[in-house]
């Protein structure tokens, strides 16, 4: 591993990861509501969803598409745009869900399956900066490039595996404390406001 990354920039690298990881966003935020709305087990597809497709994101942006970007400029602004169009009409979509109250985690809706939270990833701004930044910032050696987008790829899994089951079981965990549907309700639209503050830095940038 030496050859590869040494240790100090493998430390760097888990750091960078799991700050990016941690933060508040848009995928960290519905994974919230949906441990809260839905439970723990239902949300495990849209959990694997997020651990599994945004490290493929990160290998893909690092084989070349990030290199589009810089070429074609325009296609990024295009993809932010459609993103964070589908962000605010998830945020709406929250705001107005009726906010069923069952303590056994059978509340009327559909969770995120897991290939809908894979391909959610190409529509996140944040998702697009953390994997553009990542495979930019750490990307040393062009003869070993792929092995370091993998290596770097593999650690945003497994810090993803740490986030994505901690935001899922905070909503849980709120589930206990939340007694009413009308507590559901409020709890819903302070997520969709969440998920808008989320977007506006990529609005104004």
């Amino acid at each position: 591993m030496q050859d590869i990354y040494s240790m100090t920039m493998l430390i760097s690298i888990a750091s960078f990861t799991m700050a990016t990881v941690m933060t508040p966003g848009p995928n960290n935020i519905m994974l919230l509501s949906s441990g809260l709305t839905f439970g723990y087990k239902r949300t495990i597809p849209h959990i694997l969803g997020v651990m599994l497709g945004f490290p493929l994101m990160v290998v893909c942006v690092g084989l070349g598409i990030g290199t589009i970007f810089e070429l074609f400029p325009m296609v990024f602004t295009i993809l932010k745009v459609v993103g964070i169009t589908y962000l605010l009409w998830m945020a709406w979509k929250i705001a107005n869900s009726k906010g069923s109250y069952d303590t056994q985690g059978s509340s009327s809706g559909r969770p995120f399956t897991f290939i809908q939270a894979a391909v959610f990833q190409w529509v996140n701004p944040k998702a697009w900066i953390m994997a553009i930044t990542s495979t930019a910032s750490f990307t040393t050696n062009p003869d070993i490039v792929l092995i370091q987008i993998l290596v770097i790829a593999f650690i945003y899994m497994c810090s993803g595996l740490i986030s994505t089951n901690s935001w899922a079981l905070g909503g849980v965990f709120l589930k206990k404390l939340i007694k009413n549907e009308r507590s559901i309700r409020i709890f819903n639209i302070t997520m969709a406001v969440l998920i808008v503050a989320s977007v506006l830095p990529f609005i104004f940038e």
